[in-house]
């Protein structure tokens, strides 16, 4: 009855307002007296399962696990080692040894590994710490009555790999109470071979030194697989050397999976010839929830039972349960089929990846390696100089590392079930990797998946390869247009680069000046951010630099750089300009005021010297000039508000047209022209992917259009786009000035005098 209740309220709750009230708080409240009801308990269990991330974004990225049916059997084996734990003695006792043998059995068979024992843990460093206490026990005999004082007279030491799992050796010391100094990293080969392989040569000086300085060599850890690239050691000569000092191999690692083949790679293959290994079936196989495995080989059932190895506990040999019904449930021939098929995936994908020019694999065998690493190398051409990851400069180096970054999030985001990550290695630095042992049960990864994860990858390098060409020459243009425009090293941007537009601030202090060149690259954004075009523009604050500039993101071949920071140098010095005749709109209405009233005054002046006193009295005037009208000019004046001065008002009615109207109209219609469907800052000629030949077609149709309205009314489109032709005809001064200007006879104040007035 309760599990008819449990099943009903999983598979058909719905949200509801007490739901949502759960959602809101996370605040535990106090035990209830009376107690609840099951579903009442298990709609509080739905409630915080389902409760909303504070960052939607982070959990949009979150990947799902994809439970199938071998998976709905891992989990019940935890709901039935609960019932199985409330038999009798002896009933738990013979079903607990018969799965905890069954398992071993399978499990040994299927990873070649003969006469071994299996102990099952749920944390994947158990097994080696336990394995630890095992050879510790075995190599100080008076360990069991004298404990860790044994170990003064002749201090034991631990070999791993640099390459190995982070914080792995610091782990086995706190949890044996050994110190640090017991911990010896060996470095990986710098000269020959795999530079992520353990040096073995080196491995053998560093143990016959702690010999010679009366050390006891114990316990090596090699890997079939590291972390960071998936390499293999050299785990043939490495068990070689183990047994010529006495010392206990012990191997880990993702390649492990690979011994289930029916041809599985000579360097993994050795792997069968340590002493202990250390499996994780259940991120192979997806299986959730299933514990890690450490195989071993040793005579002596008294010192595994001391090291905690084997266990007469019914509990702790149900932790096999779960895997034991995911064994049988997929079968040997079906476990097989998984780890061949994750493995195809790899080649499949490293087979294409050969054609990508600008792409660089790390892989270790080309033929059998389950790990494929790739990084984008800012290679053009094959053989090319400086295309290897010596032949860079540091600063490029990080850049090529923050492509490598947005490579792998733009690839997270178009194929999630690809289940790329990315990893950080010394000598190469940032790589994409791709593991489907690790991943491709828990997300269902297929070859379709793959199939689209190359298609993707392509189109993200080829923009990738403009944006890397076109970095230096938009460096440079920016360099010609200083000290107004600043490029900004930022080589942790993914992109074209970043800019800032640095204005005429002589005499503000630091707060004003600060002030000023937020406000003004904030409004040179905006008006990027309008202009028809492709580029992506940003505002630095967006990407955690320190500087309030503005980012511009990847671009495509055909984009022309030059016109790009030449636009983006005019619109600075466009907004400037207008934020200075802002500033000194006050002074110079004033000023202009002034100026003029002078003038009527001079103008009145020079009437009444001119017309004579009798012309000004009012009945006499009107007489005079009635029989002797005065033949006088008109001289108006006009305020320039861009200019701040008075002009006169004669070519105005001579020619009848305002002065710099002509010119302006002209030079803003031919900067406004650009081919039929081609947007802002692309290259004459060039070909451009984002525009079909339907669209170039009907931009084509609109651009007549436009023209033919613009000629018939004699007005011209407001919107700013850069020159890209020289206007053969001679602009006036204030002619090129910002949009302001644009109606100039809605910005000038006519100012005239008439006889008698």
């Amino acid at each position: 009855m309760d599990r008819d209740v449990c099943m009903f309220v999983f598979r058909e709750l719905k949200p509801t307002s007490h739901t949502q009230r759960l959602s809101r708080t996370s605040i535990p409240g106090p035990l209830q007296g009376d107690g609840q009801d099951v579903a009442s308990i298990l709609q509080l269990v739905h409630s915080l399962i389902h409760e909303k991330e504070e960052d939607e974004e982070k959990s949009s990225q979150q990947r799902m696990q994809n439970v199938g049916e071998q998976g709905h059997m891992a989990l019940l084996g935890h709901s039935l080692a609960a019932y199985i734990s409330v038999l009798d003695k002896e009933r738990l006792w013979r079903l607990t040894t018969r799965i905890l043998s069954d398992t071993t059995l399978w499990l040994c068979r299927l990873f070649r590994y003969e006469s071994g024992s299996a102990y099952f843990h749920e944390d994947d460093r158990d097994g080696i710490v336990r394995v630890c206490r095992l050879v510790i026990s075995a190599r100080y005999e008076e360990y069991a009555s004298e404990g860790y004082t044994v170990l003064n007279s002749e201090p034991p030491v631990i070999y791993q790999s640099s390459s190995c799992r982070t914080s792995l050796g610091q782990h086995l010391c706190s949890q044996l109470g050994l110190p640090l100094s017991s911990l010896c990293t060996v470095p990986c080969n710098t000269v020959f071979g795999s530079q992520h392989q353990l040096d073995v040569a080196l491995l053998d000086k560093l143990i016959k030194e702690d010999l010679e300085a009366g050390k006891l060599p114990l316990l090596l850890i090699a890997n079939a697989g590291t972390p960071g690239a998936g390499h293999t050691d050299k785990l043939g000569r490495l068990k070689d050397l183990c047994d010529q000092h006495n010392m206990w191999f012990h191997v880990e690692g993702v390649n492990l999976a690979t011994l289930t083949l029916d041809q599985v790679p000579s360097a993994v293959m050795a792997a069968t010839r340590s002493d202990s290994m250390t499996l994780t079936p259940g991120q192979w196989l997806g299986l959730p929830a299933v514990s890690a495995v450490t195989l071993y080989r040793h005579e002596d059932p008294a010192l595994s039972l001391a090291a905690g190895l084997t266990s007469s506990r019914p509990a702790e040999k149900l932790r096999a349960l779960p895997l034991w019904l995911s064994l049988q449930y997929l079968g040997h021939n079906g476990i097989v089929q998984k780890i061949r098929h994750f493995t195809g995936l790899s080649q499949q994908l490293l087979q294409k990846l050969k054609s990508l020019a600008s792409i660089e694999t790390l892989v270790e065998d080309e033929l059998s390696s389950p790990v494929v690493l790739f990084r984008f190398s800012g290679k053009t051409s094959a053989g090319s100089e400086g295309d290897t990851v010596e032949g860079y400069c540091a600063g490029e180096k990080k850049v090529l590392d923050a492509f490598n970054r947005w490579l792998w999030e733009q690839l997270t985001h178009l194929v999630p079930t690809s289940g790329v990550d990315v990893v950080e290695l010394e000598d190469e630095g940032t790589c994409v990797r791709f593991n489907p042992l690790l991943t491709a049960a828990a997300l269902g990864t297929q070859e379709e998946d793959v199939e689209n994860l190359v298609e993707k990858l392509t189109e993200l390098v080829s923009v990738m390869s403009s944006t890397w060409c076109l970095r230096r020459d938009f460096r440079e243009e920016c360099h010609q247009r200083s000290p107004s425009l600043r490029y900004v090293e930022d080589l942790s941007w993914p992109g074209l680069g970043a800019v800032r537009y640095e204005p005429q601030t002589e005499g503000m202090d630091d707060s004003r000046r600060a002030e000023v060149l937020d406000k003004m690259n904030e409004e040179l954004l905006k008006k990027l951010q309008e202009l028809d075009t492709d580029i992506i523009f940003s505002t630095g604050s967006d990407f955690g630099t320190e500087e309030n500039c503005i980012m511009i993101h990847m671009v495509t071949e055909d984009v022309d750089v030059s016109e790009l920071a030449a636009t983006i140098a005019a619109l600075g010095l466009d907004i400037e300009e207008n934020g200075r005749l802002l500033d000194n709109m006050t002074e110079v209405v004033r000023k202009g005021i002034l100026e003029a009233e002078q003038q009527l005054q001079k103008a009145n002046d020079e009437k009444l010297i001119e017309e004579g006193v009798l012309r000004q009295l009012p009945l006499v005037g009107s007489v005079l000039n009635w029989f002797s009208p005065v033949q006088g000019s008109i001289k108006g004046r006009t305020f320039n508000l861009a200019a701040g001065s008075l002009d006169s008002t004669e070519m105005t009615y001579t020619t009848k047209t305002q002065a710099g109207r002509s010119s302006q109209l002209d030079s803003a219609t031919s900067s406004s022209r650009k081919l039929p469907g081609q947007r802002l800052f692309r290259r004459s000629g060039a070909r451009s992917d984002s525009f079909s030949e339907t669209s170039s077609v009907g931009q084509l149709e609109e651009t007549n259009r436009e023209e033919t309205t613009a000629a018939s009314s004699g007005t011209y489109s407001s919107r700013w786009t850069p020159a890209v032709e020289e206007d053969s005809h001679a602009v006036p001064e204030g002619a090129e000035d910002s949009s302001e200007q644009e109606q100039p006879a809605a910005k000038e104040a006519s100012e005239e005098t008439q006889p008698g007035s």
